[in-house]
């Protein structure tokens, strides 16, 4: 087990047990909490396995969503943009609802952070600690 494997294993251990993958839970926990670059390496770990497989690329889409927040924190707007992009791409391929997840309403906010990042000529960083959106399946949340 890597040092990666072991760190995420102590972070999922409080959502096993529960009807969705704990991974995918913890996945949205620290997503929540700003935490994008290690809600990343959670899902990426569920992901990697089945990453060809049919729901491959909606891990794959949340996982994008997470790295454009990872780059909008570190000021990378353009290459925001271009994961969110990716994001839509990956998830717009699922049903309304999947994994008990709203979409139409993760594909609106995506939606929105890329006007935000449009109509500011990705020359302002829209994402503030105030901000910052919350998201996850209706019972989670």
């Amino acid at each position: 087990m890597s040092k990666k494997s072991a760190k995420i294993s102590a972070l999922i251990k409080r959502h096993r047990g529960k009807n969705l993958d704990p991974h995918y839970l913890c996945f949205f926990e620290l997503f929540n909490a700003g935490l994008f670059y290690e809600s990343h390496d959670v899902l990426e770990e569920l992901w990697l396995p089945i990453r060809k497989e049919a729901g491959g690329d909606f891990y794959k889409g949340l996982i994008q969503l997470a790295g454009a927040f990872v780059h909008l924190q570190k000021s990378r707007l353009r290459p925001s943009a271009a994961l969110f992009k990716l994001a839509r791409t990956n998830l717009g391929k699922y049903p309304a609802t999947h994994e008990q997840l709203d979409l139409g309403t993760i594909l609106l906010l995506i939606h929105e952070w890329l006007a935000k990042l449009e109509t500011g000529d990705y020359e302002k960083n829209p994402l503030t600690r105030s901000n910052a959106p919350q998201i996850g399946p209706a019972k989670f949340l």
